[in-house]
């Protein structure tokens, strides 16, 4: 496929995504409809279908393309605070809770599956696989490289307890989010032994 071709079926699949987004933002996962989307994008149902296969597949890929930004986001906040593991981590969980808080398209998934439609939740909990690998590989990485005098195995449990506690508190956040924030942070350190 020549590059031009795989532009324009990048801005077409993110055209696709967009439209999605937008419904899913104002009327619910439950009541999204290929066709909706489809109209909404300025394609037909069937260009729709041909690029993700189906109303999951959608489902999925909106909720990666959003991990996608939260990670962008999240890697600002940890770069922010080099010298201090500490306040890096406090910065980029705190910077999640209140970016999630205000995003429609997180509020959407967990209002529908309130009212029985957890398909789209799913994504966030039992098949949330390529949600975690992202967040652990990526925060694996940095971590690595900004906190090398901490052991491997340290490392690896103090990543994936700040990965999936961080998610906890989205799906059921329970304490406001500056302190959710410091709370995952200190088990963060002391998982890690720093």
């Amino acid at each position: 496929m020549t590059r031009y071709r795989e532009s324009v079926r990048s801005l077409l699949k993110e055209r696709i995504l967009d439209a999605a987004y937008e419904r899913v933002a104002a009327e619910g996962w439950d009541r999204l409809k290929m066709t909706h989307v489809a109209t909404a994008a300025g394609v037909s149902r069937q260009t729709v279908y041909n690029e993700y296969g189906s109303k999951s597949a959608i489902g999925q890929a909106l909720v990666m393309r959003e991990v996608e930004r939260f990670l962008t986001g999240i890697q600002g906040q940890l770069l922010a605070h080099p010298d201090d593991m500490r306040d890096a981590i406090t910065a980029a969980i705190g910077y999640t809770l209140r970016t999630a808080a205000d995003n429609s398209l997180l509020k959407a998934i967990l209002t529908s599956s309130r009212g029985g439609d957890e398909d789209l939740l799913a994504h966030l909990t039992t098949r949330s696989e390529p949600l975690l690998d992202s967040a652990i590989g990526m925060l694996t990485g940095y971590a690595a490289e900004a906190w090398p005098d901490i052991d491997t195995h340290s490392l690896d449990l103090a990543v994936e307890a700040v990965v999936r506690l961080t998610v906890s508190h989205l799906v059921q956040p329970v304490l406001p989010p500056d302190l959710a924030a410091e709370r995952i942070a200190e088990i963060t350190m002391r998982v890690a032994h720093a």
